[in-house]
């Protein structure tokens, strides 16, 4: 639904959509946003699937039996924590910048480490990891730390290990891998 509203009422009255509108450029540009339709299921299918398999590796490790599916179960109640910063988004765009330009859309996300960077000065490989790094991917670590925890019915130590030394440490590696093979 956030994803509807923020095509609907911000991305397509930006001055580029409404300048390529009856051109033939508008058209790819609606294509673009069909497919991001079509690729929600599949890319949170995914995420959840890869989190939740890492989050039931590290309980398995730790000893700890938890079954795939509270994993899973883990992962996509901690997942509703993304929907606040799309909802600020919402907001910010519709009510503080009512006319953006269509890459500010893209280059905003609140809370996070590329507010204290120039989207358009940085390198762009470092737009990602430093996006990626904000206080909705922390406040995801305790919903995930706060899932195990009620499943394991081990002290809230526990659970952050179980979190830190699996989901964060490969969060980091992977933001690490990014910046190295970007291009």
């Amino acid at each position: 639904m956030l994803l509807f509203v923020r095509q609907s009422f911000i991305e397509s009255q930006t001055a580029a959509f409404e300048f390529l509108q009856d051109r033939p450029e508008g058209f790819v540009l609606r294509v673009v946003q069909g497919l991001q339709w079509a690729g929600i299921p599949i890319i949170y299918l995914w995420k959840l699937t890869v989190v939740a398999f890492v989050l039931w590796v590290g309980c398995f490790t730790f000893g700890y039996r938890v079954t795939y599916s509270q994993c899973w179960s883990v992962a996509l109640g901690a997942e509703f924590v993304f929907l606040l910063p799309d909802l600020l988004k919402v907001v910010w765009f519709l009510f503080v910048v009512p006319d953006p330009r269509y890459a500010e859309i893209g280059s905003f996300y609140p809370l996070s480490m590329l507010t204290f960077f120039d989207y358009f000065e940085i390198d762009r490989k470092w737009a990602y990891p430093l996006r990626a790094l904000n206080l909705f991917e922390v406040a995801y670590w305790f919903a995930l730390v706060h899932g195990l925890r009620f499943y394991t019915r081990q002290p809230r130590k526990v659970a952050w290990q179980i979190t830190g030394w699996f989901y964060i440490t490969l969060f980091l590696l992977w933001l690490g891998f990014y910046v190295i093979v970007y291009k």
